[in-house]
């Protein structure tokens, strides 16, 4: 996912795979990344980090918490027979409340582990970038290693359902929805 503000500067999130079609991506929006912002370090959502940050010449940022995900990348990759090429060490660590900004775009990072031990969101001006946890009528997963069921229920109501609910929600995978329609309408979250 890419996000850019008026003045054409943003930051690209969780490069899965597919580096080439990534990168035709920033080359047609005309963005100016400052850099990559991952929302977890599962395999899915770091598969085109590296060829990627060097093609930009971007940092990465994580938080730490999912360091050790980060690092079995490959292992992990290699368990479903996929491709995938282990991407260096991030440049920087997320921490709660951080402030990332490029030209005219804000975000803030909040911490909400549960599908991941160092999951975070980050907030804009009126969106969300949620990574995996929480869909359109159905949050993220909590059975693989690191996952923490209350945790994640817990980390929805206190950082996504305390925004607004006209607050468009882009997640990992999947459509995207509204903080209003999810409050009203995911059997995830009664």
């Amino acid at each position: 996912m890419l996000v850019a503000g008026q003045g054409g500067e943003g930051f690209l999130f969780d490069p899965g795979d597919d580096a080439e079609r990534v990168l035709a991506l920033v080359r047609d929006a005309g963005v100016t990344v400052r850099g990559i912002l991952l929302t977890h370090a599962h395999f899915d959502h770091i598969g085109a980090v590296q060829p990627v940050r060097e093609a930009l010449g971007v940092p990465v940022y994580l938080h730490p918490a999912d360091l050790p995900l980060y690092r079995m990348g490959a292992a992990s990759a290699a368990r479903w027979n996929l491709p995938f090429v282990q991407p260096e060490a991030p440049e920087h660590e997320i921490t709660q409340g951080q402030t990332f900004t490029a030209g005219d775009l804000t975000l803030k990072a909040r911490e909400l582990p549960g599908h991941a031990p160092g999951h975070v969101v980050f907030v804009g001006d009126g969106f969300v970038v949620v990574g995996d946890t929480l869909f359109q009528g159905s949050i993220g997963r909590t059975d693989l290693p690191g996952g923490n069921h209350p945790q994640l229920i817990a980390g929805i109501e206190r950082e996504l359902l305390s925004l607004p609910d006209d607050t468009a929600v882009y997640p990992g995978h999947g459509p995207s929805t509204t903080i209003g329609a999810e409050r009203r309408t995911n059997p995830f979250l009664r």
